[in-house]
């Protein structure tokens, strides 16, 4: 297994829709162990395929306190969707922020795992906002893009900052 590089905002490769699995193989499955890795390392509660380069429908996802829950979704597609709840949520591609964004408090989903299988979800609380905020990543948009143009003004500000500091230190 490998840890996989991280994209950060405001990469553009980050605004990527990806595309279908066509095929869940030896190389998609790899994806998958290479991708809970590096969550695992970063460490978060969910990784969309998108955030390390590859532009391709799958996500995992672990929001258990002991990360021995692992959740792998190919080609996810919602279902069904209740409900309405705001919490905080960040991202590691967008790290060290943290913002209030609204999703739905319930969703059903349909999804491929890492042996091709498809399978029915109902997910609610974290679970169900991670679902929906690494699907998200598919479709090419960050939770930044939910909040004002204010508060998403400052943030790309901060991020740009971060990435020119970045630059300097790694020229040093």
């Amino acid at each position: 297994m490998a840890i996989l590089d991280i994209l950060h905002y405001p990469d553009k490769r980050l605004r990527t829709v990806a595309k279908p699995v066509e095929k869940v193989d030896d190389t998609i499955r790899k994806l998958v162990d290479d991708m809970f890795e590096t969550m695992y390392t970063a460490p978060g509660i969910g990784l969309a395929a998108t955030q390390v380069d590859v532009h391709l429908q799958v996500i995992v996802i672990d929001v258990s306190e002991d990360k021995n829950q692992p959740l792998c979704l190919i080609n996810p597609k919602i279902i069904d969707e209740e409900g309405s709840e705001s919490c905080d949520e960040g991202c590691l591609s967008v790290p060290d922020i943290y913002e209030t964004v609204r999703r739905s408090e319930k969703v059903t989903i349909k999804a491929l795992d890492q042996n091709g299988d498809e399978y029915t979800l109902q997910a609610d609380e974290m679970l169900a906002v991670c679902i929906q905020h690494e699907m998200d990543h598919l479709k090419g948009k960050l939770f930044v893009d939910y909040l004002s143009p204010l508060k998403f003004q400052r943030i790309k500000k901060r991020m740009l900052k971060a990435l020119r500091e970045e630059s300097r230190q790694a020229v040093s």
